[in-house]
């Protein structure tokens, strides 16, 4: 969906997919709609956080029916819904799934238009329980508001795969300016302003703002955009301006014609989504803005304008267009500026959160409750791993045309992964079905295994070899790396099926071979064992699920000993429990380690340092905050976090975390 953002989701991952597969068939029993239009008439009092809203939705049944469901906000209080003859319709609610289901006297005939209109009113401070568990996305502030397509202000149908277009009027006390997708026009009244914005192109417009202070405009590249910042972010208003423009002009070259240029930015608040996109608007968390430009929450929801707002995968087994292309947007953005060192770096990391998820295909990502650590890692990571190992099986040219063809073809329409598919063999001239049938229908990824023997020949030498891995249906263009005691040279075989032979003659006499130099396969090998099981750790950490984080952490340590990141890991777990003495252990560990990343040493010391400050050792904890002040390690402000308590011992209730 619409999204980027970190959540803490108390729920293990099989629970997970089973809520996820128990909504999903209960969604498979609701009648199937289209819907068409909205007409929303709001009003916002920011003084009492209340919203009033007359939504009139417009829909198609697929089927003949009786009854209808859609999903609404359960803070917001029904009063009425009539048919477009002004009849009273019988509604029930379901507060486990946010659900309202509407019953019609006579059942309704397929493919006959229907308008509904419903009538209710709420409060929506920030503070409800929110239809996507511990993200906020509506919050009506006296001074600030915003209500978000995911927080089911308005009745939805379709979440994420139904397309729409919308005329939404917003009425607010004289003095505030609302935010909103498409043409904008406004009225003035006595005591109030309506604003009302017009989207007549299929998308997802159904998110506002409502701002009192005055946007800062930035331009750049010809291009001009309003960002509402407050408080000590607005200082980074500029700055975000200017990147926004850079960041619209470079995907315009990848993708195609921006759908919007000139971008809206606007600050949420403490709670939401990292980062958030809808048609023409960008919304990025407080936490998010920072001290400098955070270009990844930026590109990712950015490139959402051409990958969710004009193209939109046609159900959420297709997520993986959506979210793995934003995610890869940042991957290509950090290309752009830091070049192919720092995207291989990047892909790597990428492709060890993927992989932490290897018993779902992509293609059933509907499986996994949205927002979910298991859901980002399916349908954001691994596919934006797919994305990088069809460019590197495309090749640039025809991958990039590929994508701006798909974009071209399919604007402002639905699109599935078989349509995808067809538009790069289109491009490449050539079937990849096998490709998809690898990396998007099925799960698991291959572990190489190679043995390969030298023989001599008249004009020089000859590596005759074979790679192996476990998974039948496997099928790539992998690289070998010959180093030889003259030139070194670069072979690209196809591996095919769990064992191909392969035969490379070279003029100088190899002494070492290796495959995927590039790291251009999703693949596993023993160190991205103990990477993917810390990171799997990790995810378990971020829904406080600490058992069995740590049982991942001990599966990692299990095959590599001396992991510093995994000592650390379990010292945060410890000291999350208020174990300090065995966190202070697992820190020394940690220390004693491997020292990867290089980042472990300064907050080993940090953290130790803080252990010592609560056990009422004050000395010893100041050496602990010299000793990493000594690293010269500033990652994630190290060095800030030691100036303050060096200054004053830490105190409990603050809490730092990378």
């Amino acid at each position: 969906m619409k999204k980027f953002g970190i959540v803490a989701l108390g729920i293990a991952v099989l629970a997970l997919w089973g809520l996820a597969q128990d909504s999903g068939q209960q969604e498979d029993r609701r009648a199937r709609i289209d819907v068409d239009s909205y007409t929303i008439d709001a009003r916002i009092n920011p003084d009492t956080q209340t919203l009033t809203a007359q939504v009139a939705v417009r829909f198609i049944p697929a089927d003949q029916t009786n009854a209808v469901t859609f999903e609404l906000n359960n803070a917001l209080n029904i009063s009425k819904i009539v048919d477009d003859k002004g009849q009273n319709l019988q509604s029930s609610r379901n507060q486990q799934d946010n659900t309202v289901r509407v019953t019609f006297p006579e059942p309704l005939n397929a493919a006959q238009p229907v308008v509904l209109t419903f009538n209710y009113d709420g409060h929506l401070t920030g503070n409800e329980d929110s239809p996507i568990y511990g993200v906020k996305f509506a919050a009506i502030q006296p001074d600030f508001a915003f209500l978000l397509y995911p927080a089911r202000w308005f009745p939805v149908s379709g979440y994420t795969s139904d397309r729409f277009t919308s005329k939404i009027s917003v009425t607010v006390p004289i003095g505030y300016t609302v935010v909103g997708s498409g043409a904008g026009s406004n009225t003035a009244a006595a005591d109030s302003t309506t604003f009302t914005f017009d989207f007549n192109k299929p998308s997802f417009p159904g998110d506002i703002a409502v701002e009192k202070s005055q946007p800062v405009k930035s331009s750049n590249n010809g291009l001009t955009t309003a960002l509402w910042f407050r408080g000590p972010e607005a200082n980074m208003a500029n700055a975000y301006g200017q990147a926004a423009a850079d960041m619209v002009t470079y995907f315009s070259s990848v993708f195609g014609a921006a759908p919007y240029a000139n971008l809206k930015v606007v600050e949420t608040a403490d709670g939401a989504a990292n980062g958030y996109a809808a048609p023409g608007i960008v919304f990025i968390s407080p936490q998010s803005i920072g001290k400098e430009v955070n270009a990844n929450v930026l590109a990712n929801q950015i490139a959402r304008q051409w990958w969710e707002e004009q193209v939109s995968p046609v159900n959420r087994n297709h997520m993986w267009l959506e979210n793995g292309m934003a995610l890869y947007a940042e991957a290509l953005w950090t290309e752009k500026e830091k070049g192919a060192a720092a995207l291989e770096q990047r892909m790597k990391d990428i492709g060890i959160t993927a992989l932490t998820i290897d018993n779902v295909p992509m293609i059933q990502t509907a499986r996994l409750e949205d927002y979910s650590p298991e859901y980002w890692a399916l349908s954001g990571d691994k596919g934006a791993a797919v994305f990088q190992m069809l460019r590197a099986t495309m090749g640039d040219q025809k991958f990039f045309a590929a994508l701006k063809g798909f974009q071209q073809q399919y604007a402002w329409k639905s699109a599935a992964t078989e349509d995808f598919r067809k538009a790069c063999e289109a491009e490449m001239g050539q079937e990849l079905r096998y490709f998809f049938l690898q990396w998007v229908e099925s799960n698991g990824a291959p572990e190489f295994k190679l043995e390969w023997t030298i023989l001599r020949t008249q004009k020089g030498f000859r590596v005759q070899g074979k790679i192996s891995q476990d998974l039948d249906t496997f099928r790539m263009p992998v690289d070998l790396h010959i180093e030889t005691d003259g030139n070194p040279e670069d072979k690209t075989i196809e591996v095919m099926g769990t064992s191909s032979e392969f035969s490379v003659d070279t003029f100088g006499k190899p002494t070492k071979i290796s495959i995927d130099p590039g790291n251009k396969v999703l693949r596993m090998s023993p160190q991205m064992r103990v990477q993917v099981a810390i990171r799997k750790g990790e995810q378990y950490v971020q829904v406080s699920e600490f058992a069995q984080a740590l049982k991942e952490y001990q599966r990692a340590l299990d095959t590599q000993k001396n992991s510093s990141m995994a000592h650390y890991r379990v010292g945060e777990v410890f000291f999350l429990q208020q174990s300090y003495q065995s966190a202070a252990d697992e820190f020394r560990e940690a220390l004693r380690g491997d020292l990867a990343p290089k980042w472990v040493e300064v907050w080993a010391h940090i953290y130790l340092g803080k252990i010592f400050d609560i056990s009422g050792q004050r000395e010893r904890a100041v050496n602990e905050y010299q000793q990493g002040q000594r690293t010269r390690d500033n990652t994630q402000g190290a060095q800030d976090v030691i100036a303050q308590y060096l200054k004053q011992p830490y105190k409990t209730q603050t809490k730092e975390r990378i």
